[in-house]
């Protein structure tokens, strides 16, 4: 008998009331003007690439977003990133309870699903389609793979363990109570999206052509695996979770979701699915090559004289062994602003191009951008936290780093912080050739944001920074400029104000700007068209290597793992094998390798992983979910939140850099905090699906 797409739907409709409510959410005759057989739709080219065009498309709502702004999904900020508008209270304070986070919570859950549905149908039925060739079916289908599992991982990163729907599908027949599925345990749904995507890594390509270039390959496939895998061998995953976590994270049975043993070669599988991922030898970091000064030597300045590195000769090597004939700076800030095509970066694994909903990265740019002559909304900003992690140029330490936590939970090793005082003296006139770093418009910088690292001045838009703007309209009477210096002192244009529009810490971010950025919200909110186009990081090869170098650091013993695709690997604690993860990322940043110490030491170097991660991966979207693996979120997100005194004038510029807790900033972690709540309408629907901890129960 034919089946029609509306008897489809009906089929799935009793799994919508366990996930949804709303069986609309799990209807597919939107797609369609009649009604249409299965045979019709997946015997038919058109009406097929249709379907999974639909799965894609997903990808696209505001809430599925990797790397955005905060209205729907506030993961870029944690202890590193804040938002001066927009109810920042309600997130950081813990002011919301289930209902307060429905809108948000529930549309995660639901469009998930509802993408998983939409994938388990094309993989069921494509089969018949004999109008694409057998390559062209098998690529198809692990695509389709692929989205689902990418829909599973939000779904696993924002709730923790789920429910699994059954890949044949539901019968529509069976009881609904039979239907009521459990949720998995952290284990099991790392471990189905780690083969779901070796499953789909096998029929995808190597490569995509330019028209295809957001569809995922083998290496994305890869990737993706290796971090569902190292969640999985995380402390909060894997033995280390405290104990009101573990205690409360369990199904309506009791039985734990979360291991209470610790499995070291969980860190092994981790390591190996990185290690795959790198011997596929298609990606590498992407650099720019030393350049004289551009057209605009403010914007596009000449390249940094490299800095000595006396134990690995990083400045007497070429990239890729070292940084003598690279720019550091331009590298690590074109990866982010749009400066180069999707196509043409070698370190870009996965992206959904522009496909990033209402939220994406130019709204967040928008809200990075300075009020006053940038058009922007100069609320997003910096914590001082993140602005210490960033190193000197020679490698070494801030000044004062975290010097404000010192003896704070988290901050007992003196790894973590240095009492030596911050220099607050201002560069003047005489000193710029003295900081080439700062440009010909740094008069007036504070000396503390001097020396430092490439990615800083890639990253950080500090007190006294040089805006670019360079597509400033000087023709139409409004008066904007190009290269414009910007000061957060109380009484500068775009200092404290009675408004929304200033930063709260006197600190903001310049990651993701291109010189040619510049925007006009007071005439037209979330105006972009003046900002240079985009597309999302997904995953990069720069995580990859950290992933790896991570996993291995955590080993002590040897283990034999098996790759995606069938031969082993010997996985081990090696020196080298941590090289290969660690020192690629230095020298793309023109910053000296560690010393042998750290490397030696396995404490020491994931102290050092952990800050490499904060800053390299700064606003991707990874650190509000590391602090929750490595356990660490209690301690760094219930510490206060430090910057500039912003209520200091000018004239009292040595107060202004001197850290103050920033009071309209305040912190907390709770046991809620761990994961996102699952909606009391879901648990009420299924018997057998529970909450997650520190969340209530429905009455």
């Amino acid at each position: 008998m034919k089946k029609r797409i509306l008897i489809l739907s009906l089929v799935v409709a009793s799994l919508s009331i366990l996930f949804t409510g709303c069986k609309d959410y799990l209807d597919s005759d939107y797609l369609f003007d009649e009604r249409m057989t299965v045979e019709d739709i997946f015997s038919n080219k058109d009406y097929t690439n249709r379907w999974l065009a639909e799965c894609y498309a997903y990808l696209g709502n505001n809430h599925m977003q990797d790397i955005c702004s905060k209205n729907n999904v506030p993961f870029n900020f944690a202890d590193d990133m804040y938002y001066g508008d927009g109810g920042y209270e309600n997130w950081k304070y813990g002011r919301y309870d289930e209902t307060g986070l429905k809108n948000n919570s529930d549309l995660i859950w639901h469009m998930a699903y509802k993408s998983i549905r939409q994938a388990a149908v094309f993989l069921n039925y494509i089969d018949m389609n004999t109008e694409f060739t057998d390559e062209e079916r098998a690529d198809l289908k692990a695509q389709a793979r692929f989205l689902r599992a990418y829909y599973y991982w939000i779904l696993f990163r924002t709730f923790g363990p789920v429910p699994i729907v059954p890949d044949e599908g539901v019968d529509y027949t069976v009881d609904y109570d039979q239907m009521a599925y459990s949720r998995k345990t952290y284990e099991e749904c790392a471990t189905y999206i780690a083969n779901e995507l070796k499953s789909a890594a096998a029929s995808l390509p190597m490569t995509r052509g330019i028209q295809d270039f957001a569809r995922p390959t083998r290496g994305a496939a890869l990737a993706l695996r290796a971090r569902a895998l190292l969640y999985a061998a995380s402390p909060l995953a894997n033995g280390g979770a405290p104990a009101e976590v573990q205690t409360a994270m369990v199904d309506r049975q009791g039985n734990p979701l979360l291991s209470d043993t610790k499995d070291e070669s969980k860190w092994a599988r981790a390591a190996a699915a990185a290690k795959d991922v790198m011997d596929l030898n298609q990606y590498k970091l992407y650099v720019a090559y030393k350049k004289a000064a551009g057209n605009d030597p403010i914007a596009y300045p000449a390249t940094l004289e490299s800095q000595s590195d006396p134990d690995n000769h990083f400045d007497e090597k070429k990239w890729p062994e070292g940084y003598m004939d690279i720019d550091p700076f331009e590298s690590y800030r074109s990866v982010f602003n749009g400066a180069i095509l999707a196509s043409q970066n070698p370190e870009l694994i996965f992206t959904r191009g522009q496909n990033q909903g209402g939220e994406g990265i130019n709204i967040m740019v928008i809200h990075q951008m300075p009020r006053y002559d940038g058009g922007g909304y100069n609320t997003h900003g910096m914590t001082q936290k993140q602005c210490d992690a960033y190193y000197m140029k020679d490698g070494e330490d801030c000044d004062g780093m975290n010097s404000m936590y010192a003896g704070r939970e988290g901050y007992i090793d003196p790894m973590r912080y240095n009492m030596r005082g911050r220099n607050t003296d201002l560069v003047e006139k005489g000193e710029l050739t003295d900081y080439p770093e700062l440009g010909p418009l740094g008069v007036g910088v504070c000396k503390q944001y001097v020396g430092r690292e490439p990615r800083f001045y890639a990253s950080v838009a500090y007190n006294g920074a040089t805006w670019n703007l360079l597509k400033a309209n000087s023709d139409d009477n409004k008066g904007e400029r190009t290269n414009v210096q910007f000061f957060y002192y109380r009484d500068s244009p775009d200092g404290y104000k009675q408004t929304t529009y200033w930063l709260r810490s006197g600190i903001g971010i310049k990651k993701y700007v291109h010189p040619d950025d510049i925007s006009h919200t007071e005439e037209n909110a979330y105006e972009t068209k003046y900002l240079r186009s985009k597309v999302t990081p997904d995953i990069r090869y720069a995580e990859i290597l950290l992933i790896y170098a991570e996993a291995i650091n955590e080993l002590t013993g040897s283990h034999e793992v098996t790759s995606w695709d069938g031969h082993t690997y010997t996985i081990k604690r090696d020196i080298e094998e941590l090289k290969k993860g660690i020192q690629p990322i230095r020298i793309r940043a023109g910053i000296p390798d560690y010393k042998t110490d750290i490397y030696e030491d396995q404490v020491k170097f994931r102290i050092k992983l952990k800050r490499e991660r904060q800053i390299e991966l700064f606003a991707e979207g990874q650190r509000y979910f590391d602090l929750r693996r490595w356990c660490d979120a209690p301690a760094e997100e219930s510490t206060p939140i430090y910057g500039c005194n912003v209520y200091c004038t000018k004239a009292a510029a040595t107060s202004f850099h001197t850290p103050v807790e920033v009071p309209s900033l305040r912190n907390i972690f709770s046991l809620k905090m761990w994961f996102w709540p699952i909606n009391p309408t879901e648990l009420r629907r299924n018997k057998n699906l529970s909450q997650n901890p520190g969340w209530r129960d429905p009455e």
